[in-house]
């Protein structure tokens, strides 16, 4: 990797059921305790999810002038989403909070299994699996992976190399072996045209669930964002542009599809 390569982690996402404490607060609280702040909730009712996201404590003594301090500062922002279980069939919501009640109070020590990459409920039975992904492969992706880190996200406007163009990089990237996630094309751009994401496929491990069968399944991947200046902005020499000139916030649609990311509709696609 070149000296002059700094990613730059704009977010880091994590899943979680939404049932009995192992939800959003379950994460949330360890993030709070240190500064970081609520923002806005977002929504996506055909995947039965609700999303919160948190943004980093200002005053650092590490915040680089060049791009600001807090939101815009060094430290990536928290994006928490959970699974409504209550909105699954009852079949679903059974098989789920049957491993929540071995966790037990285990949603305080989330952050703890995050870093671990630890379940806090038994491992669970193939069959299990298998049924959740039938209805939520959000569902049997946290089932088998818990609090990891499901992404990152890298502002590719920040690389210090000639790939800070996301379309470059996707084309580089696909080039040298990585498979990007297809849903509803490899780029995905906001309404505005401001925001442009992609990400890769899902890595995948072997599994060895409770029952004796071992499986392969999907893990963590790598998000990629380039946010434009803003066009009340656009006359600013580049090297004047900080952050805060850049369009922020969410794309809901741009999201939907990034969690594709994990499915097996991809994760075949990969492979196949």
């Amino acid at each position: 990797m070149p000296q002059d390569l700094k990613l730059i982690i704009r977010f880091l996402d994590l899943r979680t059921f939404g049932v009995k404490g192992h939800g959003i607060e379950s994460m949330a609280s360890f993030f709070l305790d240190y500064g970081y702040k609520q923002q806005e909730e977002l929504k996506f009712p055909a995947k039965k999810l609700k999303a919160l996201w948190f943004s980093p404590p200002s005053g650092l003594p590490h915040e680089d002038a060049a791009t600001g301090s807090g939101v815009n500062g060094p430290l990536p922002r928290i994006f928490i989403s959970e699974l409504l279980v209550d909105q699954l069939s009852p079949q679903a919501q059974e098989i789920i909070e049957k491993y929540i009640e071995t966790s037990g109070s285990g949603y305080k020590h989330a952050t703890l299994a995050s870093a671990l990459g630890s379940l806090t409920w038994k491992k669970p039975f193939f069959s299990d699996f298998q049924q959740l992904a039938k209805e939520s492969e959000y569902a049997a992706w946290t089932l088998v992976n818990g609090y990891a880190l499901n992404h990152v996200t890298i502002s590719t406007h920040r690389l210090k190399t000639h790939l800070t163009n996301i379309r470059a990089l996707n084309q580089f990237l696909q080039e040298n072996g990585f498979n990007l996630n297809s849903e509803g094309g490899v780029l995905k751009v906001s309404p505005d045209g401001l925001l442009l994401q992609s990400s890769t496929v899902a890595d995948s491990i072997s599994f060895k669930f409770s029952d004796g069968f071992t499986e392969s399944v999907p893990c963590s991947y790598i998000e990629f964002a380039e946010r434009l200046v803003l066009p009340q902005h656009k006359n600013l020499r580049m090297e004047e542009v900080k952050e805060f000139h850049r369009r922020d916030g969410f794309e809901v649609g741009n999201a939907d599809k990034i969690f594709e990311s994990t499915s097996k509709e991809q994760l075949t696609r990969r492979t196949g």
